[in-house]
């Protein structure tokens, strides 16, 4: 056994993280990358299973668009699926399986090891989509696609939030131009030696700066801010929104507030109260109103 093997962290935290057992030896194999392959006498690589997964998702990830928005035509539709099933999102969904993500559970050559593989999107992306392929080929297209909605179900209806747009960049640009706010420009550094370097991003919204978001390239980056922008303008523009409703609420009916009638007369004043007395309550000498003639001694 290498001593990647025994470094790795227990699987059973991957198997619970999509909700199925795997058999250890498809398992492994999904897990293998081509580097640690050719390191190690020529092993079978992931690859194979990747390019099955990724047929499975995408099937069930158009059936499910198809499904869940009727009215769309097949133009936006495929710019739904494209900001489902793309690299950087799979990678996103990979980090966030098991206690650590899915890059501690990776079978790497050593050049790939000492480069940040663990973390790179595309290396993320394919195992994931060869992890697919393997729940595929041992449970079919049924219990894969529970798997799949499990872990892309939000995703989707996020995408959909944002409209058709096919990343944070062009949503956010779609967004700052709804609120009047101009271009959004965006400012990146990068640390670290250059086989690995971090770059960090922000975006400047009306004179705002939003983000200060890591990345292992510029765009990751630069989307990672843009995310970050767009989902505090929209908490700012939904609270805005809210405000307005509320004060216009105050607004349209002044009278409630002020206990005054449409005559402008207090409304306590406005209203006359006529109380009939009996017969043997009324003088004498009263009008036929009940009340005494004026002058009368």
């Amino acid at each position: 056994m290498s001593n990647d093997k025994r470094r790795r962290a227990p699987v059973g935290h991957l198997e619970a993280a999509f909700g199925v057992s795997l058999d250890p030896e498809l398992l492994e194999r999904a897990l293998t990358h081509r580097s640690f392959a050719y390191e190690n006498g020529g092993l079978p690589t992931n690859e194979r299973l990747e390019f099955l997964g990724d047929s499975v998702l995408g099937v069930v990830i158009t059936t499910a668009l198809f499904r869940n928005h009727p009215d769309l035509p097949e133009g936006q539709l495929a710019k739904l699926r494209a900001s489902v099933v793309n690299m950087r999102a799979l990678a996103e969904v990979a980090r966030g399986l098991g206690p650590e993500g899915l890059g501690q559970y990776l079978l790497l050559g050593k050049g790939e090891e000492a480069t940040g593989g663990r973390d790179k999107a595309s290396i993320l992306a394919d195992t994931l989509e060869a992890l697919l392929g393997a729940i595929y080929l041992q449970y079919g297209l049924d219990i894969a696609a529970q798997v799949i909605h499990r872990l892309f179900d939000p995703l989707m209806a996020e995408s959909a939030g944002r409209g058709a747009a096919l990343d944070w960049k062009t949503s956010l640009q779609e967004l700052t131009a709804a609120l009047g706010l101009g271009v959004p420009e965006y400012r990146i550094e990068g640390t670290g030696p250059d086989h690995l370097k971090t770059f960090t991003a922000w975006v400047v919204v009306a004179g705002n700066r939003y983000g200060g978001a890591e990345g292992r390239s510029k765009k990751e980056a630069e989307q990672r801010a843009a995310e970050s922008a767009w989902r505090t303008l929209t908490d700012q523009a939904e609270a805005d929104a809210a405000a307005s409703e509320a004060a216009a609420r105050e607004t349209t009916a002044p009278e409630a507030r002020t206990g005054t009638a449409a005559t402008g007369v207090p409304a306590a004043v406005a209203e006359v109260v006529v109380v009939d007395l009996p017969d043997d309550r009324v003088p004498a000498d009263a009008t036929p109103d009940g009340r005494p003639e004026s002058g009368r001694a």
